[in-house]
């Protein structure tokens, strides 16, 4: 009777096939909650980031409200120096600050703004060139400034952005704009720049609403960026280009040679960047304060997340010659939107509103030549100045005043 009940209270525990099958099950939920959980907090970073960029917006607004004009891109102080506006200063600026910097009051960055607009021991009010590391205020990162998702941070880079001022759909006069490499007012370098800087922001040239003739509801002001990992990724290590004119001014397409089979989205180990040969701080966004096409700028001719290129050419001289500048990191090149979000990147419009804009919208035919007076193309299509962008509906979203039609939702 004793062993009887002895049997019936003993408890009864898991067998080893139970105890596996119970670890197994466990591992299938693990494994299909983990990407609702990246996803989740991905959507979160996403969201995060527009709203980064809404705060940007509405400082636009203000600061063109207190001021009736838009900031302007490359602005500072002048020369300080002979040798040209290309060359480190600590000075001057030598006018090579971008948008970003006049913006930092209107985005609650009002200290910051109170280091640079006043003079610092050792350098004077508005600062050195934005490649000085000694000069704190450049060193400084701003969390508005920076998207969750982007994972770069630190050495080599300064301080980083992913938020760029839009130069429109070509890169002929994207650094000088309407001056010369001596900074002064240039006849030739205006009437190039009024040509072919087709966006809402031209470097060292005033800008306002009234400009956007297309509407400020159908024309990008901003778009986002991803920064450089060090990895040769092909939308943040600028492929070294060679040419604009007679390159790839007439073959953008041509940005696209060189990268690896395997990996796509990164250079082939031959292929030469910009970062190359002791060039590592030239990477895409590593200075949020510098107007110089990699760090601060992007154009609507190649669909977000395409590679970047820099030329060999990135000044005009009185004469209207073209000539490389002292660092690859100044001259014209290729500098499209990306982002580290799935499938596409964020702009921001001139009315203030934030579009997700997919890798795959509509951009025209990539071997089709830049608008531009230097070496412009009667057609068809014709990209002589003046004309409508030949990057489709990308291409449309990027001018000021180029009189497409944009209908639809994009």
């Amino acid at each position: 009777m004793l062993s009887c009940m002895s049997n019936k209270n003993r408890r009864r525990g898991f067998t080893l096939v139970e105890l596996l099958v119970v670890i197994a099950i466990i591992g299938v939920l693990v494994g299909l909650l983990l990407p609702a959980v990246q996803a989740a907090r991905e959507a979160a970073r996403r969201m995060s980031c527009g709203n980064n960029f809404k705060q940007l917006g509405l400082g636009i607004h203000n600061y063109h409200a207190a001021y009736n004009q838009l900031p302007t891109h490359k602005t500072g102080t002048g020369l300080a120096m002979a040798t040209g506006w290309d060359q480190s200063n600590l000075n001057g600026n030598c006018q090579e600050l971008s948008m970003l910097v006049a913006l930092t009051p209107f985005v609650e960055a009002q200290a910051l703004w109170e280091q640079i607009s006043n003079p610092m021991p050792g350098f004077q009010s508005m600062g050195p060139t934005p490649d000085v590391t000694t000069y704190s205020p450049w060193v400084t990162e701003l969390p508005t400034l920076r998207c969750p998702s982007d994972p770069g941070v630190g050495s080599p880079g300064l301080a980083r952005t992913n938020y760029a001022a839009c130069l429109g759909d070509s890169a002929y006069s994207m650094t000088h704009g309407p001056r010369s490499n001596l900074l002064t007012l240039s006849s030739t370098a205006a009437g190039a720049a009024r040509a072919n800087q087709r966006g809402v922001f031209v470097p060292r040239d005033k800008a306002a609403f009234r400009d956007i003739l297309d509407g400020l509801a159908n024309t990008i002001m901003m778009g986002e960026i991803a920064t450089d990992l060090g990895d040769r990724d092909t939308r943040t290590a600028a492929k070294a280009a060679g040419a604009l004119v007679g390159g790839l001014g007439i073959n953008p397409a041509d940005c696209s040679t060189g990268k690896d089979n395997n990996r796509p989205q990164f250079w082939a180990s031959g292929t030469a960047t910009i970062l190359d040969g002791g060039n590592a701080a030239f990477g895409r966004g590593f200075r949020w304060a510098d107007g110089n096409p990699v760090y601060s700028t992007m154009q609507t001719i190649s669909p977000p997340n395409s590679p970047a290129c820099s030329t060999n050419q990135g000044i005009i001289d009185g004469s209207g010659a073209l000539t490389s500048s002292a660092t690859a990191d100044k001259n014209y090149g290729l500098m499209p939107a990306g982002s580290r979000h799935q499938g596409g990147c964020h702009v921001l419009m001139g009315d203030g509103s934030v579009k997700f804009i997919t890798d795959s919208i509509e951009a025209g035919s990539q071997s089709t030549r830049m608008v531009s007076n230097i070496e412009g193309n009667a057609g068809p299509p014709s990209t002589l100045p003046g004309s409508a962008s030949p990057y489709g509906l990308w291409g449309a979203l990027g001018t000021r005043a180029g009189k497409e039609v944009v209908s639809g939702d994009f």
